[in-house]
């Protein structure tokens, strides 16, 4: 009889020997996807053996294929699964036992395969091709056993404990899924069930005694494997022939029915089959773990495609809870500080926003108002904050760690595990900051000392360097910046080395060069001429001086020159300048002569270069020295013409004459250059009798005495009108506190050496020579150069006129006088002009007193009528 199976050649189906182990029939009432218990547990479940493994697996209700229950009052249509790959003959036309068991024609009992009386025959088990593939043990090895191949030993003692019970805690989920996968029919909920107990169908399986001795194992026949096609039917065949043996095995008892032989498939192609690989099966009940109950065991377990939205709908309650707690708990956190939150060691932990404002701003008050204590390398010094532009706001620092946001979960966090250091929120100017801190910087610095060397006493004395250091500004400010809130006082601030400009090494090599510079006398040749200068003479002239960051060897020629020209005074002759001299009563120009002198640079030069080498000796010689006033330079001036001269009369007296004559001569000669003042007591020097000066009278505080120099008022005012006249620029000048008829009324000059002064300016672009005499009984004064101011004058009428009175006096230098001038004031007025045109015009106004007959002696009594003390009025 051609096997329905064997689709793709027709053949006949290996016959399997008689000692093939009894395959149990699965329980038809286990619905597929149904986690209900079945009502009669002790047929429900099985132990099924894996086809195409080493090992059998216990089977429960889920692995079981499904039952097609003709009996059932269900008028629906059975789902049909779809066709397996490489079943071509599924769905050919005339193939009657597509759909039909296999029935194997060989089989020794037929009774055994019918089963009881009012049983269904084999014909009602699941079709081959709808038969569910069984998945294979997850320690089996890949392609130990190919489909058809017998059973392994042991097998009737799983067949004896298939009647063991089995609870579905002890399923595997991936026996689950497979069952429902391959189930033909999807019942759903509300389906009305078959009437018919899947027992009354499937004869109840006897449970076998479990024995110790497995029963031998039979050679499997050669299997043929046609592609990868096969495969699936082959399974299909296979359970096919453990359902129609499953029932065979209810009809009777288990233990004295027949085996049923399992058919197989031939697949052309292949004559070679693996090995038999031999199983371990172990005997008796499967034990069972009780389950956990779970809030999930509300859903329906048997309806996979409606519990969905149940679960979801709890997973999303759970999720709108949590959210809702999140979102409350933030709001009502929200004005709360977490807990252990410090400010700069201000505990504000717990607060709400307003609480913590407060307390940092009554804590932190002070430290952000009074001064900070800052220090580098020890010296300390103080900042203040506002001038530096550094504040600090609480309620921004407070903010941070209050209020709601809802997308930073962090910070309701922080109230559950609460918080620690917060960092204060401050602002910073830095402009302000960065003048504070350059403000600290001349405190906040040491300046390193340079290494010197000296020379004292004839010998070399040298001080050690050391470094410095100055405060790091940049640094230093953003210490500031960041640690001026909560940093430790005093605030320590950066600092960086400042290395002196002259190093040790360099100290000590100039030390060396210095000693040598003592070490002995320099013999020094000028003109053929010796001089020795000793070590005191080198180390008094001596000195390092630093230089680019060295210590040079630096002489004073001058006094190396001083010393040389002691001991030879005669080496030098002096250049004299170009001067004016008068020839014939006019200027002539004399020429100079250039000299031989010593240059104190080339002296220097010398004695250096010999006083560090092994040989001291030194050679200098004269230099050529011209005239400081060049012909040429006088000649620019053009002094060549009288700009002004004014004469005034001589008294009687021979010492006052004496005396003008002297202090002519004194300033004859005197040149101002453009832009140069004359001053008188400068032009007459000393005063003095070294000088030519004599005794004369004089007017001494309002009283005519005698005095060195008398006479010299007459040479000021002369020489004052000569200026005024060339319109030279009236520096200062005082007149007489008497006038006297020989000078000009409110024109005139007196003088009082280092007291009283006469100075003019010259304001012309000219030089300006003066020369002076006595002649005629008269005194002149002119001033040579070249004419450029036009000069007027004008004196006005006197007014206030006042008579000369007699007077008294008891001092001890009193000179009797005459009556003489009243006294009046006057005042004169100059206007100067440039080619015809007024340049200035200026005034001055003087007041004199009257010359007064002067009585020496105590005025008389009242008793005196007539006022006469005895004295001359002449």
């Amino acid at each position: 009889m051609s096997d329905g199976n064997d689709r793709d050649s027709g053949t006949p189906a290996d016959e399997v020997p008689a000692d093939e182990p009894t395959v149990p029939s699965p329980d038809g009432s286990d619905e597929p996807g149904s986690d209900e218990p079945s009502s009669d547990g002790d047929a429900a479940d099985a132990v099924w053996p894996v086809w195409g493994g080493t090992s059998p697996r216990t089977a429960t209700q889920d692995d079981a294929p499904a039952v097609d229950d003709t009996s059932s009052t269900s008028d629906e249509p059975a789902e049909q699964p779809a066709d397996e790959p490489g079943d071509e003959s599924a769905d050919e036309p005339g193939d009657e036992s597509a759909d039909e068991p296999a029935q194997d024609e060989s089989a020794p009992d037929e009774g055994a395969a019918d089963g009881p009386a009012g049983e269904p025959a084999a014909d009602d088990a699941p079709d081959a091709a709808d038969a569910p593939d069984v998945p294979e043990a997850d320690d089996a090895p890949e392609g130990d056993a190919a489909p058809g191949e017998p059973a392994p030993p042991g097998a009737e003692a799983d067949g004896a404990a298939a009647a063991e019970v089995v609870t579905d805690e002890d399923v595997p989920d991936d026996g689950e899924s497979a069952a429902r996968a391959a189930s033909p029919v999807q019942q759903e909920e509300d389906e009305p069930t078959a009437t018919t107990d899947a027992t009354e169908l499937i004869a109840p399986v006897t449970t076998a005694t479990p024995t110790a001795t497995p029963t031998a194992a039979t050679p499997a026949e050669p299997v043929h494997r046609h592609a990868h096609a096969a495969e699936p039917a082959a399974a299909a065949g296979a359970a096919t022939g453990a359902a129609a043996a499953g029932a065979a095995a209810a009809a009777g008892d288990a233990s004295q029915q027949p085996p049923v032989p399992a058919r197989h498939r031939v697949i052309p192609g292949d004559t070679t089959a693996p090995a038999p690989t031999p199983a371990t099966v172990s005997a008796g009940p499967v034990p069972t773990t009780p389950r956990k109950e779970s809030p999930l065991d509300v859903f329906d377990a048997d309806d996979g495609k409606r519990r969905w939205p149940r679960r979801l709908a709890v997973v999303g309650g759970i999720v709108v809870v949590l959210i809702g707690g999140y979102v409350a708990a933030s709001y009502a956190l929200g004005d709360k500080v977490p807990r252990g939150a410090t400010v700069a060691g201000v505990d504000i932990g717990g607060l709400s926003s307003s609480d913590a404002v407060t307390r940092l701003d009554d804590e932190l008050g002070d430290a952000t108002s009074k001064k900070i204590p800052v220090v580098a390398k020890e010296v300390t010094a103080s900042l203040d904050p506002q001038d530096a532009g550094l504040t600090f706001d609480a309620q921004a620092t407070v903010d941070q760690l209050t209020g709601v946001d809802l997308l930073e979960p962090a910070r309701l966090w922080d109230h559950v595990v609460g918080t620690g250091e917060v960092d204060p929120v401050t602002s910073v100017d830095a402009k302000e900051l960065g003048r504070s801190v350059d403000a600290l910087s001349p405190a906040l610095s040491k300046t390193p000392v340079d290494g010197t060397v000296v020379f004292v006493d004839g010998s070399a004395q040298a001080t050690k360097a050391a470094d410095g250091w100055k405060l790091d500004t940049v640094k230093a400010s953003k210490v500031v910046a960041d640690d001026w809130l909560v940093g430790a006082r005093p605030l320590e601030l950066p600092t960086s080395a400042v290395a002196p400009d002259i190093t040790q090494d360099e100290t000590d090599a100039s030390l060396a060069t210095a000693e040598k510079v003592v070490s002995a006398p320099v013999s020094v040749t000028v003109d053929g001429k010796l001089t020795v200068l000793t070590a005191d003479d080198l180390s008094a002239a001596a000195s390092m001086v630093p230089k680019d960051g060295n210590l040079v060897l630096q002489l004073d020629g001058e006094k190396l020159t001083k010393e040389i020209l002691d001991q030879q005074p005669d080496l030098e002759t002096k250049a004299s300048d170009a001067s004016f001299v008068f020839v014939d009563d006019k200027p002539k120009i004399k020429a100079g002569k250039p000299g031989k002198t010593l240059d104190p640079d080339d002296v220097a030069a010398a004695v250096s270069k010999a006083a560090v080498a092994d040989e001291r000796d030194a050679t200098v010689e004269l230099t050529k020295s011209d005239p400081v006033e060049s012909t040429a330079e006088l000649k620019k001036l053009r002094v060549d013409e009288i700009v002004s001269e004014f004469s005034t009369p001589l008294t009687p007296e021979p010492k006052r004459t004496e005396n003008i004559r002297v202090g002519l001569s004194h300033i004859t000669g005197t040149l101002i250059r453009p832009g140069e003042t004359f001053s008188l007591t400068e032009a007459l020097g000393p005063v003095d009798a070294k000088h030519g000066f004599i005794d004369a009278g004089a007017i001494v505080s309002g009283e005519h005495v005698q005095a060195v120099g008398g006479g010299l008022s007459q040479v000021s005012t002369t020489t004052y009108n000569a200026a005024f006249f060339a319109g030279m620029e009236d520096i200062t000048h005082q007149p007489h506190s008497e006038w006297f008829s020989r000078y000009p009324e409110g024109r005139e000059s007196t003088i009082f050496t280092g007291v009283i002064d006469m100075a003019w300016k010259n304001t012309t672009p000219y030089g300006a020579l003066v020369q002076g005499w006595v002649a005629d009984g008269r005194a002149y004064v002119r001033i040579w150069g070249t004419k450029y101011w036009t000069v007027k004058t004008t004196t006005s009428a006197r007014s206030g006129v006042v008579a000369p009175t007699t007077v008294y006096s008891e001092s001890k230098t009193c000179e009797p006088a005459l009556p003489g001038n009243p006294g009046f004031s006057v005042t004169v007025t100059r206007k100067i002009y440039l080619k015809d045109e007024l340049k200035k015009t200026e005034s001055n106004s003087w007041r004199y007193k009257p010359q007064n007959r002067v009585i020496c002696g105590a005025p008389p009594s009242s008793d005196d009528k007539d006022g006469d003390s005895g004295g001359t009025d002449d």
